[in-house]
């Protein structure tokens, strides 16, 4: 079978063909349907020899979705035939933290060798994919998959994110949503559609901040200094009570500083590189900076219901197999407009 590879340091992924793998006890394996790339991958594609630790060669691709092919021994609870999205992150289902369906939080993960797909387990990039478990298997039923591959984890990230501070978004209340590209055009509709909180987005591109608008944003203004001053504005001169920043570098993250309000929660959901001051002069108070990775198996199941009520869906630019290299080259380029998504 083909599957896209990441298989030098430094270099380019490439389309290869692969062994067809064959599910183990309790395994099952996926006809894939669609698979999503993302900024997550390009950052393990950026790390220096020293600092990668995911295993080479390694099949790209922890969005995944597919039909049921092939069962292992000894698996019950799905059959052949199903479509179904691909929960990621993966625990050892047993932990104190699993038992909730908070396998993204897995206490013992790193001391078992437990890897998602796509990030040091072979990904949905290739014709075939194993699951390790019935348990990470949701059904898409009549949900299409090419449209929706992305949400498990460009929904999914931004919707975990959102429900830690949505207590706070209030009637009146302002939330930020630095970054309207792949991640933040989504958790801006999740914000327009479990919130009742103004909601702006910032970005530097004029065609993200036109994206976000299009799908739901109040406000979109340029990601500068000029933004403090409308968010200030916008809340009555209180500040933002969430900043969701979905780029993580340190320009966004000392511009969402500037604009949090007292008791306001300042959470970084990009993967980028930077650091915030915590001492009690530093920082508004009583605020919060969180740092949520991923998000819970049942907030998936949440997550596909609010596609399946029309409320939230993904801007994606589909790419065949053969072509998933320039998937990826257009990512780095910053000039997808949502997702991508490769269909083998």
């Amino acid at each position: 079978m083909k599957a896209l590879q990441y298989r030098t340091i430094g270099a380019a992924p490439e389309v290869v063909e692969v062994e067809t793998p064959e599910p183990g006890p309790g395994q099952v394996r996926l006809k894939v349907t669609a698979a999503g790339a993302c900024h997550s991958d390009s950052f393990v594609m950026s790390l220096p020899e020293e600092d990668y630790v995911y295993g080479l060669p390694l099949t790209l691709g922890h969005e995944g979705a597919g039909v049921v092919d092939k069962l292992g021994d000894g698996v019950t609870g799905v059959e052949v035939g199903t479509s179904v999205a691909v929960y990621g992150p993966r625990g050892c289902g047993r932990c104190y933290m699993c038992a909730q369906g908070r396998e993204n939080y897995c206490e013992r993960a790193a001391e078992l060798g437990i890897t998602p797909p796509g990030l040091g387990s072979p990904g949905a990039m290739a014709e075939y994919m194993i699951v390790d478990d019935a348990r990470h298997l949701v059904p898409l039923g009549d949900l299409d998959p090419v449209a929706n591959v992305s949400l498990t984890d460009a929904g999914l990230t931004p919707y975990h994110a959102i429900k830690g501070s949505l207590h706070k978004l209030v009637p009146g209340s302002v939330a930020v949503a630095i970054g309207a590209g792949g991640l933040g055009h989504v958790g801006i509709q999740i914000l327009r559609a479990i919130s009742p909180a103004t909601v702006v987005a910032l970005d530097v591109s004029e065609e993200k901040l036109a994206l976000a608008t299009e799908v739901g944003a109040h406000h979109a203004f340029p990601s500068d200094e000029t933004a403090v001053e409308e968010v200030r504005r916008l809340s009555g001169g209180r500040g933002a009570i969430a900043v969701l920043d979905f780029v993580g570098i340190q320009p966004t993250m000392d511009l969402g500083s500037r604009m949090l309000a007292v008791g306001g929660d300042h959470v970084m959901v990009g993967v980028g590189s930077g650091s915030l001051p915590a001492g009690f002069l530093d920082r508004p108070w009583e605020s919060a900076v969180r740092a949520p990775y991923w998000g819970y198996r049942s907030e998936l199941f949440e997550v596909l219901d609010l596609a399946r009520a029309g409320v939230i869906s993904v801007e994606t630019e589909v790419f065949s197999l053969d072509d998933a290299p320039r998937a990826y080259e257009k990512l780095h380029e910053g000039t997808l407009r949502g997702r991508a998504v490769v269909v083998p």
